[in-house]
């Protein structure tokens, strides 16, 4: 088996617990400022309009086709390259009563706009969505994102103990709000594809995280004088190379569709690319001092009496015996 940390890995994880603190405290309240002040980019999936795929004849400036657009009356429109350079995307605030009598010259219209500047330009796609159909499909998704979080609570309530349910989903609600805050701050377009993206970082992150809670319980159980948390320590050492590997292997295939699997697919890679990063840091240095926490000051159960401070890089290392 290939092995990326040594066996004999001793890091103090939950000594720099405040480090973490301090580092995630301060991103939320980065994403927060982002969503205040820029907002996110929403397509038109959410915010309704009709989307224009173009394929000119010559490549050309992306300012001189938008200023195209302006002139012949498209203000309000995106413009953005997709794929090649010779190939658009349009994006256009219009009203349904509009497209529903008009759809068809709209898109002739615009084809024509960016022909002047372009050369012959064909319509390779129309689509259009309703700005009730947007705010309906915003509201479900959002609706999903905290029904999952919900279910995962009872789940891992029934599973392991509430203080392990607690944990999981701040460290999936920490995951979640940062990404969105990513996307806040590069202001990529917020599709379809990039809420499934957000639904499988829980996922994602839920599995690491419920990987770890097991070996802590497993060492618990086995060591009911050690203290709480050099359990989690220990088990988040015998579980380090998993995670990396786990993280690596799986970033290596999402960079190769955000880099080769074309614009269709790329919102959804970088948002899942952005999601292993933090949900594997949040298994560590947010899921874990949630349990610590709970387990000093929430737990009433009854201690162990002689709970004394054991050498759990020892006990990896196969030194003393548990």
């Amino acid at each position: 088996m290939i092995k990326i940390v040594s066996d004999n890995i001793d890091f103090d994880f939950l000594g720099k617990r405040k480090l973490g603190a301090i580092l995630s405290i301060a991103l939320l309240v980065l994403t927060i400022a982002l969503l205040v002040t820029r907002g996110l980019n929403w397509g038109i999936d959410f915010t309704g309009g009709m989307l224009v795929q173009l394929q000119s004849e010559k490549e050309a400036p992306i300012a001189e086709i938008r200023e195209s657009l302006v002139d012949n009356g498209f203000v309000g429109a995106t413009l953005q390259e997709y794929g090649a350079p010779n190939e658009f995307l349009v994006r256009l605030p219009v009203s349904n009563s509009e497209t529903e009598e008009h759809g068809g010259n709209i898109s002739v219209a615009v084809a024509s706009s960016v022909a002047a500047v372009a050369g012959h330009t064909d319509v390779r796609r129309t689509e259009f969505v309703g700005p009730q159909i947007g705010d309906e499909l915003k509201e479900k998704g959002i609706f999903a994102i905290l029904l999952a979080m919900g279910a995962i609570l009872i789940y891992v309530s029934v599973r392991f103990e509430i203080r392990y349910a607690m944990g999981a989903v701040i460290a999936l609600a920490h995951d979640v709000f940062l990404t969105v805050g990513f996307f806040a701050l590069i202001q990529k377009e917020v599709s379809m594809p990039v809420l499934a993206a957000l639904l499988t970082i829980i996922g994602y992150s839920l599995n690491d995280t419920i990987v770890v809670f097991d070996r802590v319980r497993e060492n618990y159980r086995g060591n009911p004088k050690m203290k709480m948390i050099n359990v989690l320590n220990l088990s988040l050492n015998e579980m380090l190379n998993r995670t990396v590997m786990t993280s690596l292997t799986t970033l290596v295939v999402l960079l190769a569709l955000y880099l080769f699997g074309g614009e269709v697919i790329n919102g959804f890679a970088l948002t899942l690319i952005f999601g292993v990063i933090v949900g594997t840091y949040s298994s560590v240095f947010v899921a874990s001092p949630v349990v610590l926490w709970m387990e000093r000051y929430i737990d009433k159960r009854p201690k162990e009496p002689g709970a004394e401070d054991i050498d759990y890089a020892a006990i990896a290392a196969g030194k003393v015996k548990k």
